[in-house]
């Protein structure tokens, strides 16, 4: 297990004020060359667990490294949360479940409540559509950073959701060969 790299394309959310943000080109190069490294080491299977949406360009890494076979997994995926979602039984859907909403403030409640601020359950927000969200950012469809509706959520979906994708988890090993 290796330390996290805690920064990421973020560059929807660049009006926020404190948001720092690396280029896609980049984060590309530093997760290919922690992959390349393992592999001069002998550590050929590598499972990136993505913590935010907009690391788009980690799929390319993934699918470039799986050219030869089986090496390199992505999780979360779409499917993996949605059976969390399904499993913890939250009342959002995915599109309007975008950012600071029922899932990642459910988590939270869980994992580390004193990071959710006081007032969350009065900051529901319906971010809309969001077409352009890619050439507008964030602030286009929210003042405050959330989309969505964190009035929903409490620890119990957030041990729910923690423990779906823990499950889920497994079938990423197990494409890789890791299920020993």
């Amino acid at each position: 297990m290796l330390p996290p790299i805690t920064m990421s394309c973020s560059h929807e959310h660049a009006a926020f004020r404190g948001t720092v943000s690396i280029s896609a080109k980049t984060l590309y190069a530093v997760i290919d060359d922690i992959r390349a490294s393992l592999a001069r080491t002998g550590i050929h299977k590598l499972v990136i667990v993505n913590g935010h949406g907009g690391n788009y360009v980690l799929s390319n890494v993934v699918q470039e490294a799986n050219v030869d076979g089986p090496a390199v997994s992505f999780f979360p995926l779409g499917a993996d949360w949605d059976r969390a979602r399904d499993n913890a039984g939250l009342v959002s859907d995915r599109h309007a479940d975008m950012h600071a909403s029922e899932i990642e403030t459910s988590v939270l409640l869980r994992a580390a409540p004193k990071l959710v601020r006081d007032g969350f359950a009065d900051a529901d927000h319906d971010g809309g559509s969001r077409p352009f969200l890619l050439v507008q950012g964030m602030s286009a469809y929210t003042e405050t950073g959330v989309i969505g509706f964190p009035s929903h959520a409490t620890a119990h979906k957030g041990k729910a959701v923690l423990a779906s994708l823990a499950n889920s988890f497994a079938g990423h090993l197990k494409v890789l060969g890791l299920n020993d």
